[in-house]
Protein backbone atom coordinates (compact mmCIF):
# COMPACT_ATOMS: atom_id res chain seq x y z
CA UNK A 1 0.00 0.00 0.00
CA UNK A 2 0.78 3.69 -0.43
CA UNK A 3 1.80 5.56 2.98
CA UNK A 4 3.31 8.99 3.56
CA UNK A 5 6.65 8.06 5.87
CA UNK A 6 9.08 9.88 8.21
CA UNK A 7 12.67 8.20 8.59
CA UNK A 8 13.62 11.41 10.66
CA UNK A 9 12.57 14.01 12.65
CA UNK A 10 12.12 17.41 11.35
CA UNK A 11 10.34 20.25 9.05
CA UNK A 12 7.95 18.10 7.10
CA UNK A 13 8.51 19.56 4.35
CA UNK A 14 12.00 18.44 4.66
CA UNK A 15 10.97 14.65 6.11
CA UNK A 16 7.27 13.55 4.64
CA UNK A 17 7.95 11.16 1.98
CA UNK A 18 5.93 8.78 0.24
CA UNK A 19 6.39 5.38 -0.27
CA UNK A 20 5.77 1.61 -0.24
CA UNK A 21 4.56 -0.33 2.81
CA UNK A 22 3.18 -3.56 4.00
CA UNK A 23 -0.47 -3.55 3.87
CA UNK A 24 -1.36 -3.93 8.11
CA UNK A 25 -3.74 -6.93 8.92
CA UNK A 26 -6.17 -5.92 11.62
CA UNK A 27 -5.03 -7.73 15.09
CA UNK A 28 -8.09 -9.40 18.18
CA UNK A 29 -10.41 -6.29 18.68
CA UNK A 30 -9.25 -4.44 15.47
CA UNK A 31 -10.30 -3.23 12.17
CA UNK A 32 -8.51 -2.61 9.12
CA UNK A 33 -10.04 1.04 7.34
CA UNK A 34 -9.58 2.50 3.70
CA UNK A 35 -8.81 6.00 3.75
CA UNK A 36 -11.06 8.69 2.40
CA UNK A 37 -9.64 11.78 4.09
CA UNK A 38 -7.46 12.55 6.51
CA UNK A 39 -6.88 16.11 7.64
CA UNK A 40 -3.39 17.64 8.59
CA UNK A 41 -3.73 18.98 12.62
CA UNK A 42 -1.30 21.25 14.13
CA UNK A 43 -0.25 18.22 16.17
CA UNK A 44 0.66 16.19 13.40
CA UNK A 45 2.99 18.37 12.60
CA UNK A 46 4.08 19.08 16.46
CA UNK A 47 4.98 15.05 16.08
CA UNK A 48 6.58 15.28 13.16
CA UNK A 49 9.01 17.83 13.90
CA UNK A 50 10.06 15.80 17.19
CA UNK A 51 8.19 17.73 20.01
CA UNK A 52 5.13 16.94 20.64
CA UNK A 53 3.75 14.90 24.03
CA UNK A 54 3.82 11.61 21.60
CA UNK A 55 6.95 10.32 20.01
CA UNK A 56 6.56 7.47 17.42
CA UNK A 57 9.47 4.96 17.05
CA UNK A 58 11.16 5.15 13.49
CA UNK A 59 10.47 4.79 10.88
CA UNK A 60 6.96 6.51 11.30
CA UNK A 61 3.91 6.95 9.05
CA UNK A 62 1.98 10.14 10.51
CA UNK A 63 -1.68 10.56 10.56
CA UNK A 64 -3.83 10.67 13.75
CA UNK A 65 -7.47 11.13 12.45
CA UNK A 66 -9.64 9.70 9.30
CA UNK A 67 -12.64 9.14 7.61
CA UNK A 68 -12.59 5.81 6.13
CA UNK A 69 -14.11 2.47 5.06
CA UNK A 70 -13.79 -0.88 7.19
CA UNK A 71 -12.02 -3.07 4.89
CA UNK A 72 -11.78 -6.09 7.22
CA UNK A 73 -12.35 -7.13 10.73
CA UNK A 74 -9.87 -8.75 13.00
CA UNK A 75 -10.71 -11.52 15.82
CA UNK A 76 -13.48 -10.59 18.12
CA UNK A 77 -14.71 -7.91 16.47
CA UNK A 78 -18.55 -7.59 16.27
CA UNK A 79 -21.36 -4.65 15.81
CA UNK A 80 -19.56 -3.70 12.80
CA UNK A 81 -19.61 -4.44 9.36
CA UNK A 82 -16.80 -4.86 6.25
CA UNK A 83 -17.62 -1.55 4.01
CA UNK A 84 -19.66 0.76 6.72
CA UNK A 85 -18.37 4.79 6.93
CA UNK A 86 -15.88 5.53 9.84
CA UNK A 87 -14.57 8.06 11.66
CA UNK A 88 -11.58 7.83 13.94
CA UNK A 89 -8.83 9.70 16.05
CA UNK A 90 -6.48 9.01 18.47
CA UNK A 91 -5.09 6.50 16.14
CA UNK A 92 -1.85 6.46 14.52
CA UNK A 93 -0.94 5.86 11.25
CA UNK A 94 -3.77 7.32 9.41
CA UNK A 95 -1.61 8.97 6.54
CA UNK A 96 -1.93 5.64 4.55
CA UNK A 97 -4.04 3.85 2.20
CA UNK A 98 -5.09 1.55 4.59
CA UNK A 99 -4.77 1.72 8.70
CA UNK A 100 -5.90 -0.09 11.57
CA UNK A 101 -7.70 1.21 14.71
CA UNK A 102 -9.83 -0.56 17.53
CA UNK A 103 -12.82 -1.29 16.82
CA UNK A 104 -13.68 0.39 20.31
CA UNK A 105 -12.61 3.61 18.92
CA UNK A 106 -14.34 3.93 15.62
CA UNK A 107 -17.44 5.93 15.17
CA UNK A 108 -20.23 4.97 12.57
CA UNK A 109 -21.20 7.37 10.45
CA UNK A 110 -25.13 8.38 8.87
CA UNK A 111 -25.02 9.52 5.20
CA UNK A 112 -25.83 12.71 5.85
CA UNK A 113 -22.28 13.96 6.97
CA UNK A 114 -20.01 15.01 4.43
CA UNK A 115 -16.90 13.25 4.43
CA UNK A 116 -14.74 16.96 4.73
CA UNK A 117 -16.97 17.46 8.39
CA UNK A 118 -16.58 13.06 9.24
CA UNK A 119 -12.36 13.78 8.44
CA UNK A 120 -12.22 16.32 11.41
CA UNK A 121 -15.40 15.25 13.32
CA UNK A 122 -13.32 13.38 16.25
CA UNK A 123 -10.03 15.30 17.27
CA UNK A 124 -10.68 18.68 17.87
CA UNK A 125 -14.52 18.75 18.06
CA UNK A 126 -14.68 16.34 20.91
CA UNK A 127 -11.22 18.36 22.18
CA UNK A 128 -13.58 21.28 21.79
CA UNK A 129 -16.36 20.18 23.14
CA UNK A 130 -14.57 18.79 26.34
CA UNK A 131 -12.93 22.23 27.02
CA UNK A 132 -16.05 23.74 26.79
CA UNK A 133 -17.23 21.67 29.47
CA UNK A 134 -14.17 21.91 32.05
CA UNK A 135 -14.52 26.12 32.08
CA UNK A 136 -17.44 25.50 33.46
CA UNK A 137 -19.14 28.58 31.98
CA UNK A 138 -22.89 29.17 32.45
CA UNK A 139 -25.43 30.55 29.85
CA UNK A 140 -24.36 34.25 29.50
CA UNK A 141 -21.38 34.58 30.58
CA UNK A 142 -18.26 35.29 28.25
CA UNK A 143 -15.18 33.70 27.80
CA UNK A 144 -12.31 34.95 25.02
CA UNK A 145 -10.16 32.66 23.11
CA UNK A 146 -6.79 33.86 20.72
CA UNK A 147 -6.22 32.62 17.34
CA UNK A 148 -9.95 32.62 17.08
CA UNK A 149 -9.59 32.20 13.17
CA UNK A 150 -8.46 28.55 13.79
CA UNK A 151 -10.00 25.11 14.19
CA UNK A 152 -10.68 24.77 17.76
CA UNK A 153 -11.84 28.57 17.67
CA UNK A 154 -14.31 28.12 14.55
CA UNK A 155 -15.35 25.21 16.82
CA UNK A 156 -15.29 26.65 20.36
CA UNK A 157 -17.66 29.39 19.23
CA UNK A 158 -20.00 26.88 17.27
CA UNK A 159 -20.19 24.70 20.32
CA UNK A 160 -20.70 27.98 22.84
CA UNK A 161 -23.38 29.50 20.61
CA UNK A 162 -25.43 26.09 21.14
CA UNK A 163 -25.11 26.61 25.01
CA UNK A 164 -25.78 30.00 25.28
CA UNK A 165 -22.39 31.05 26.16
CA UNK A 166 -20.52 34.09 24.43
CA UNK A 167 -17.26 33.99 23.38
CA UNK A 168 -14.97 37.02 22.64
CA UNK A 169 -12.82 35.66 19.37
CA UNK A 170 -9.56 37.60 19.16
CA UNK A 171 -7.18 37.78 15.68
CA UNK A 172 -4.58 39.72 14.26
CA UNK A 173 -6.05 40.98 11.25
CA UNK A 174 -8.93 42.73 9.80
CA UNK A 175 -9.18 39.73 7.00
CA UNK A 176 -9.23 37.13 9.55
CA UNK A 177 -11.90 39.06 11.82
CA UNK A 178 -14.39 39.57 8.54
CA UNK A 179 -13.99 35.46 7.83
CA UNK A 180 -15.40 34.78 11.64
CA UNK A 181 -18.05 37.56 11.16
CA UNK A 182 -19.25 35.92 8.18
CA UNK A 183 -18.97 32.62 9.64
CA UNK A 184 -21.57 33.92 12.49
CA UNK A 185 -18.93 34.55 15.29
CA UNK A 186 -20.74 37.57 17.62
CA UNK A 187 -17.67 39.01 18.79
CA UNK A 188 -14.31 39.22 17.18
CA UNK A 189 -11.45 41.93 17.63
CA UNK A 190 -8.52 42.21 15.69
CA UNK A 191 -5.85 42.92 18.08
CA UNK A 192 -3.58 44.41 15.76
CA UNK A 193 -5.97 47.71 15.71
CA UNK A 194 -5.41 50.31 17.07
CA UNK A 195 -7.18 50.75 20.85
CA UNK A 196 -8.66 46.83 20.54
CA UNK A 197 -9.67 46.66 23.87
CA UNK A 198 -11.72 49.75 23.97
CA UNK A 199 -13.42 47.24 21.72
CA UNK A 200 -13.60 44.52 23.91
CA UNK A 201 -15.47 46.58 26.84
CA UNK A 202 -17.99 47.65 23.74
CA UNK A 203 -18.41 44.40 22.29
CA UNK A 204 -18.97 43.06 25.69
CA UNK A 205 -21.04 45.63 27.11
CA UNK A 206 -18.52 45.73 30.30
CA UNK A 207 -19.80 42.05 31.27
CA UNK A 208 -16.76 39.75 33.63
CA UNK A 209 -15.15 37.30 31.50
CA UNK A 210 -14.49 34.60 33.71
CA UNK A 211 -12.22 32.34 31.17
CA UNK A 212 -9.55 33.00 28.55
CA UNK A 213 -8.59 30.07 26.06
CA UNK A 214 -4.06 30.90 24.76
CA UNK A 215 -3.50 28.71 21.68
CA UNK A 216 -0.58 31.27 21.12
CA UNK A 217 1.82 31.91 24.04
CA UNK A 218 4.23 34.21 24.30
CA UNK A 219 2.99 37.58 24.86
CA UNK A 220 -0.15 37.30 23.72
CA UNK A 221 -1.03 34.68 26.54
CA UNK A 222 -0.80 38.35 28.97
CA UNK A 223 -3.05 39.76 26.71
CA UNK A 224 -5.70 37.52 27.91
CA UNK A 225 -5.01 37.60 31.53
CA UNK A 226 -5.49 41.40 31.36
CA UNK A 227 -9.13 40.65 30.03
CA UNK A 228 -9.67 38.48 32.74
CA UNK A 229 -12.07 39.12 35.39
CA UNK A 230 -11.20 38.77 39.14
CA UNK A 231 -11.07 35.00 40.22
CA UNK A 232 -10.74 34.13 35.74
CA UNK A 233 -8.88 31.06 34.71
CA UNK A 234 -6.38 31.47 31.80
CA UNK A 235 -5.94 28.15 30.17
CA UNK A 236 -3.42 27.05 27.99
CA UNK A 237 -4.21 25.15 24.95
CA UNK A 238 -1.42 25.40 22.54
CA UNK A 239 1.73 26.92 21.79
CA UNK A 240 1.82 28.53 17.97
CA UNK A 241 3.99 31.08 18.87
CA UNK A 242 6.46 28.64 19.91
CA UNK A 243 7.17 31.32 22.48
CA UNK A 244 7.28 30.05 26.32
CA UNK A 245 4.02 31.78 28.07
CA UNK A 246 5.07 35.23 28.92
CA UNK A 247 3.06 36.33 32.25
CA UNK A 248 2.88 39.55 34.08
CA UNK A 249 2.87 38.22 38.00
CA UNK A 250 0.59 41.71 39.26
CA UNK A 251 -2.95 40.14 37.36
CA UNK A 252 -2.24 36.75 38.45
CA UNK A 253 -1.86 38.72 42.22
CA UNK A 254 -4.30 40.92 42.39
CA UNK A 255 -7.08 39.19 40.07
CA UNK A 256 -6.92 35.86 42.25
CA UNK A 257 -6.10 34.23 38.64
CA UNK A 258 -5.82 30.79 37.86
CA UNK A 259 -3.21 29.26 35.26
CA UNK A 260 -3.66 25.96 33.94
CA UNK A 261 -3.45 23.86 30.87
CA UNK A 262 -5.67 21.04 28.63
CA UNK A 263 -4.89 18.45 26.51
CA UNK A 264 -7.56 16.85 24.45
CA UNK A 265 -5.70 13.66 24.72
CA UNK A 266 -5.16 12.91 28.76
CA UNK A 267 -8.94 14.50 28.94
CA UNK A 268 -10.09 11.44 26.99
CA UNK A 269 -8.41 9.29 28.95
CA UNK A 270 -9.90 10.11 32.34
CA UNK A 271 -13.34 10.25 30.48
CA UNK A 272 -15.78 7.16 31.22
CA UNK A 273 -17.10 5.31 28.43
CA UNK A 274 -20.81 6.66 29.13
CA UNK A 275 -19.63 10.19 29.25
CA UNK A 276 -17.32 9.66 26.08
CA UNK A 277 -20.59 8.39 24.54
CA UNK A 278 -22.40 11.54 25.43
CA UNK A 279 -20.16 13.87 24.11
CA UNK A 280 -19.83 11.91 20.48
CA UNK A 281 -23.64 11.78 20.34
CA UNK A 282 -23.72 15.45 20.74
CA UNK A 283 -21.06 15.92 18.19
CA UNK A 284 -22.59 13.48 15.70
CA UNK A 285 -25.82 14.69 16.11
CA UNK A 286 -24.38 18.38 15.08
CA UNK A 287 -22.89 17.64 12.29
CA UNK A 288 -26.38 14.88 11.19
CA UNK A 289 -28.39 18.04 11.09
CA UNK A 290 -26.07 20.54 10.12
CA UNK A 291 -25.17 22.67 12.76
CA UNK A 292 -21.26 21.65 12.81
CA UNK A 293 -19.75 21.88 9.17
CA UNK A 294 -16.33 21.74 8.79
CA UNK A 295 -15.10 22.23 5.84
CA UNK A 296 -11.68 21.05 4.09
CA UNK A 297 -9.68 24.04 1.76
CA UNK A 298 -8.08 21.74 -0.35
CA UNK A 299 -7.06 18.19 -0.57
CA UNK A 300 -3.96 16.52 -1.43
CA UNK A 301 -2.45 13.01 -2.42
CA UNK A 302 -0.62 11.12 -0.14
CA UNK A 303 2.43 11.55 -2.53
CA UNK A 304 2.11 14.92 -1.96
CA UNK A 305 2.44 15.08 1.77
CA UNK A 306 5.05 17.60 1.79
CA UNK A 307 3.20 20.30 -0.13
CA UNK A 308 0.53 19.57 1.88
CA UNK A 309 1.89 20.64 5.32
CA UNK A 310 2.94 23.50 3.63
CA UNK A 311 -0.01 24.62 2.83
CA UNK A 312 -1.60 23.84 6.46
CA UNK A 313 0.96 26.25 8.04
CA UNK A 314 0.19 29.31 5.29
CA UNK A 315 -1.37 32.25 6.51
CA UNK A 316 -4.35 32.81 5.29
CA UNK A 317 -6.02 29.65 5.66
CA UNK A 318 -9.35 29.40 6.17
CA UNK A 319 -10.43 25.61 6.73
CA UNK A 320 -8.36 22.38 6.80
CA UNK A 321 -6.10 20.95 4.27
CA UNK A 322 -6.14 16.75 4.10
CA UNK A 323 -5.09 13.83 2.56
CA UNK A 324 -6.44 11.64 0.34
CA UNK A 325 -5.27 8.05 -1.07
Amino acid sequence: MRAVVIDSFGEPKDVLTAGERPMPEPGEGQVRIALILAPIHNHDLATIRGVYGYKPALPAIPGTEAVGRIDALGPGVSGLEVGQRVSVSGIHEAWAEFFLAKATQVVPLPDSIPDETAAQLMAMPLSSLMLLEDLNVAAGEWITINAANGAVGRLLNVLARQRGVHVLSLVRSAESAKALQDQGAEAVVDTGSEGWQQQVAELTGGAPIVRAVDQVGGSAANDLLSLLAPSGELISFGALSGKPLIIDPGPIIFKQAVIKGFWGSKRAEQTSREDMRRLITELVTMAATGALTLEVEETYALDSAAEAAVASETPGRSAKIALKP
